[in-house]
């Protein structure tokens, strides 16, 4: 009989958790298959991992990890998928913008033979202006700079076979950006659109100095793009340096030197210095992510565990 467990990563979610389940449950009531539900406690500070407790006693099919601490969403992602042995896994936040309701029609791509069923939105309702705009840039960048194709607009709600969570296990990166190993992956991918609702309750944790950050590693993780356009400004910035070089060299030879232009002299080495600590940057950033990997620490500790119980 095939199975379906639903990984749910939470930091700080308490306010929204219990509406969450209640929509969840439903949904899960209505589906042929057996079902099972993993919260995964990114070391909240807050009553999140008690109300998961009382969830668990309540609904059999509820299990639950806390992680030693705050991993981070992509720790606590790989953590719940980690604990997975049979069947698919369904991915979704609990802060309700991603609807629950739409399970059924990720199961029905399941069915049909795709391993990646992910949910791309249409309308992205409760965000800014700019939120929507920058979140836009990113994704049409990363298509552009990666040599793997990752979806438009496409957040970590999907379900992934088991030959895919079998393939995702293989890959144990320490700097993860979890949408782009979803796609790296490979396997039959397809896609459902739905309109993303605003957040129910409580506030986001992810701020714009968090999703820079995000950024940065799902580009460096996936595009070598930055370190070839440091090496073409290079050799931009060392030709016109050249150029400059030989037109001060005939002017001298043709009209002598009146020992003038100390602003283009400072122009010329501020903008040189900038180029070199830009290109320095962009190495720092890759050779730090290097190091991290060479530390080969593990990924994630879990502090307690509680299995969700087989139905009969």
């Amino acid at each position: 009989m095939p199975q379906l467990t639903v990984v749910v990563p939470a930091y700080n979610e308490a306010a929204v958790l219990e509406t969450f389940h209640q929509r969840l449950a439903a949904v899960l009531d209505g589906i042929s298959i057996e079902c099972h539900v993993l919260y995964v406690d990114d070391g909240s500070s807050d009553a999140t991992w008690a109300i998961i407790e009382s969830l668990v006693a309540g609904d059999s099919r509820t299990g639950a990890l806390k992680l030693s601490r705050n991993f981070g969403k992509e720790a606590a992602l790989t953590a719940g998928l980690d604990q997975i042995v049979a069947g698919a896994a369904v991915v979704i936040d609990a802060d309700l913008q991603d609807p629950p309701e739409l399970i059924p029609k990720l199961i029905e791509q399941w069915q049909a033979g795709y391993d990646v069923v992910y949910a791309t939105r249409t309308v992205r309702e409760g965000e800014t202006g700019f939120k929507r705009f920058t979140a836009a840039m990113f994704y049409r960048s990363m298509e552009r700079l990666s040599d793997t194709a990752i979806p438009r607009d496409t957040g970590d709600f999907r379900l992934l076979s088991r030959r895919a969570l079998d393939a995702l296990g293989q890959l144990r990166e320490r700097q993860r950006f979890m949408k782009g190993l979803f796609t790296w992956i490979g396997y039959r991918q397809t896609a459902v659109h739905y309109q993303r609702d605003p957040r129910k309750a409580g506030v986001t944790k992810w701020n714009y100095w968090r999703l820079t950050q995000l950024a940065i590693e799902g580009i460096t993780s996936f595009s070598s793009a930055p370190l070839r356009l440091a090496t073409w400004i290079g050799l931009l910035s060392a030709g016109l340096a050249f150029l400059y070089g030989m037109w001060v060299l005939a002017k001298s030879l043709l009209y002598g030197d009146a020992v003038r232009g100390y602003p283009t002299l400072m122009l010329v080495i501020l903008f040189l210095g900038g180029v070199q600590l830009l290109a320095l940057g962009v190495i720092g950033e890759y050779l730090g992510r290097n190091y991290t990997e060479s530390k080969q620490r593990p990924l994630y500790f879990v502090d307690k565990q509680h299995s969700p119980q087989r139905q009969n």
